[in-house]
């Protein structure tokens, strides 16, 4: 005779009951360290955006100036019409290529001849306590030295490539260095003058 075995006692345990392999386990666990890495990543590039963005806030500040320099003399009526060019044959008073951020010379107009005798441009923080005192110290200046400026003044063309006498286009580039990067950043604005006030 035999002994019926007694499968009252026993627990059913069902297929879906049984937890986690080891194989499954670790297959989760790179997920989540990829993804931990990736986050570790995305935290680094706004930390490097952030430790530039007073340079970056800085170089379209100089391009705002000098547009507004070239603006501003030109309402005023304090250059004229072939003045507003690069320096060369055509008469203008603009240097070109990249030069330093230098401060106005004694015609106030940005990056023209007389500017380099006027000295190199400072930035003026604020002092330990937070307040402009307009003198340095206690207010910290950092010279502008690792910036650079070009005003490019070029002709406009029509549809049929015949210069537009009363058109030019303007392209101011900033160009600077951070400690972060190895090459040089630039900011870029472009617009255009006309003579008509």
């Amino acid at each position: 005779m035999k002994a019926k075995s007694n499968t009252a006692f026993r627990p059913l345990i069902k297929r879906t009951q049984r937890g986690f392999s080891l194989i499954e386990v670790m297959v989760s666990m790179v997920i989540l360290v990829v993804g931990l890495i990736s986050l570790l990543g995305v935290f680094g590039i706004a930390m490097a955006a952030t430790q530039t963005s007073q340079e970056n806030a800085t170089a379209k500040q100089l391009a705002n100036e000098a547009m507004e320099g070239i603006l501003t003399a030109r309402e005023t009526a304090n250059v004229t019409w072939t003045q507003i060019q690069n320096t060369g044959p055509g008469g203008g008073i603009f240097l070109p290529g990249f030069n330093p951020i230098w401060n106005p010379g004694l015609d106030g107009i940005i990056d023209t001849a007389d500017d380099a005798a006027s000295g190199i441009q400072t930035l003026e923080l604020p002092g330990a306590n937070g307040v402009f005192a307009g003198a340095c110290p206690p207010d910290t200046c950092l010279p502008l030295t690792n910036f650079q400026r070009q005003i490019q003044i070029t002709s406009v063309l029509d549809t049929s490539g015949n210069v537009i006498p009363t058109l030019r286009a303007i392209t101011i580039t900033v160009q600077y260095t951070t400690p972060q990067s190895s090459w040089p950043r630039q900011y870029v604005l472009n617009t255009f003058i006309s003579p008509y006030r």
